[in-house]
């Protein structure tokens, strides 16, 4: 019951949207997330920072990589010497011991290889996912300001639905109640979010805030 409820409930808000009194129905905006994030330009700057911090890691991994191989390298040819008939007995006892020890510090090595790829696959899914909580955080506060500037009294995402894990079985809610091209304002958050670009916009980008009718 609880389930039917649920799905209910958005086709409810829809009928009371759009089937009350005109003096009493809510202004709906519709705002494409997905356009606006990949439009501004401190996504941009974010995902630059997340290039250069995977190529500091490729660094480090290659020096971790090429001192393993020289090792490994090493270690053949001590191996190959302490099987060598033609030294004495004490030598080859001597490079054995010696194979031995190197044998160690590969295996050192590749654990901390192993570590440090670890440590890295988390380093970056934390940056990233830091990174997108903060550029959506400014987007849905440019979106909230420019909602109560135009009266708006809901903002949807038209380019998504909600997945819902409900325990009863989950599903997905309408994020949709109404779209129209004057409505939405996805192109005037992205012009207020790169207001604060540190470099000029081309000027198509600078009028994208403009309305059809050429008011923002």
């Amino acid at each position: 019951m609880r389930m039917i409820l649920r799905k209910l409930i958005p086709g409810v808000l829809l009928a009371g949207v759009l089937c009350g009194p005109v003096s009493a129905q809510s202004r709906v905006a519709t705002v494409d997330m997905e356009k606006v994030f990949d439009k501004y330009w401190k996504t941009e700057q974010a995902v630059n920072g997340l290039k250069a911090r995977l190529a500091e890691i490729d660094k480090s991994r290659k020096e971790m990589v090429d001192g393993l191989e020289k090792a490994r390298d090493e270690y053949q040819k001590l191996l190959e010497g302490a099987n060598n008939q033609a030294i004495s007995t004490e030598e080859r006892g001597k490079r054995t011991k010696a194979a031995e020890n190197k044998l160690k510090d590969l295996k050192t090595g590749k654990d901390e290889l192993d570590q440090f790829d670890r440590q890295a696959n988390v380093t970056i899914s934390e940056q990233k996912a830091r990174m997108r909580k903060n550029i959506l955080e400014e987007i849905k506060l440019a979106i909230s300001s420019k909602a109560k500037a135009g009266g708006y009294a809901v903002v949807i995402d038209s380019g998504a639905q909600t997945y819902v894990a409900d325990p009863t079985g989950p599903y997905y809610s309408p994020t949709v109640l109404y779209t129209a091209d004057d409505d939405d304002i996805s192109d005037a958050v992205i012009a207020q979010l790169n207001a604060g670009s540190p470099v000029d916009l081309p000027k198509t980008q600078e009028k994208t805030g403009e309305s059809k009718d050429g008011k923002k």
